[in-house]
């Protein structure tokens, strides 16, 4: 038997046994077997940007910290809202308002109260991205997170890149057989590398900026934000029957 670490062609220099019923596992001198793998690497516009806002406050009250920190949560969520449908996806997260206490003293005496809530935002229409940091990062005691470009999970670019795969697979296998003066008679598995034990995408092309406080001035100007492309790829695993090599 031959084989080959990555690209295999396996068949067995003897005939089949006779009291074997069904396909067998592996290649045979009149039914050879070749493995291939098709990989495939593109790059698309990104689809979506996500973003990360943080609201904070800091006061000596709890209730007038509780009353700050809803205040300046609502004018977040009004601002993100009145874009419309450029904002595709709109969630608050983790909330809390924590007692800070002296350093000081035997007694436990509250210092200060911190107040923060956190809000993420998918936008689709990057024409409004820029400003819409900008006027987030210019509003008090926020600090705004990203943009971290992506695809949607069900983006035409996923299978395109399949396709793309399966593609080069073929033509793998068939240049291996031509190489042998055989062709390629049947497929007998098709697997793809990435169903069971894919990595998590990381985050890409993230900008940050964060701001505790109004500037003097006027507003700040929009941000230039350029989008990074993203890179999808894609592994299949693929064997294939061929007629007997002109050895």
């Amino acid at each position: 038997m031959r084989v080959c670490k990555s690209d295999r062609m396996t068949y067995d220099s003897g005939t089949s046994d006779p009291s074997v019923t069904g396909p067998l596992p592996y290649g045979t001198a009149d039914e050879p077997r070749v493995a291939v793998r098709g990989e495939a690497s593109l790059e698309f516009d990104p689809e979506i940007a996500r973003i990360a806002v943080q609201v904070s406050v800091r006061g000596t009250d709890r209730r007038e910290a509780l009353e700050s920190l809803t205040r300046r949560n609502s004018e977040v969520l009004e601002l993100l809202k009145g874009y419309g449908e450029a904002v595709e996806k709109l969630s608050t997260g983790a909330f809390s308002v924590s007692p800070e206490l002296s350093e000081k003293g035997r007694r436990e005496r509250v210092r200060t109260y911190n107040g923060r809530v956190h809000i993420s935002a998918t936008v689709a229409d990057f024409t409004a991205l820029g400003e819409m940091t900008t006027r987030l990062a210019d509003m008090d005691m926020t600090t705004v997170d990203g943009p971290w470009w992506a695809l949607r999970t069900d983006s035409p670019a996923h299978r395109e890149a399949r396709q793309q795969a399966v593609r080069e697979a073929v033509t793998r296998a068939r240049e291996y057989a031509g190489a042998l003066g055989a062709e390629l008679v049947a497929l007998l598995e098709l697997a793809d590398l990435g169903a069971e034990s894919a990595p998590p995408p990381a985050p890409a092309g993230m900008r940050s900026a964060s701001y505790g406080g109004p500037p003097a001035g006027g507003a700040a100007p929009a941000l230039d934000l350029e989008p990074k492309r993203q890179r999808v790829q894609a592994q299949v695993n693929a064997r294939f029957l061929m007629t007997r090599p002109a050895l």
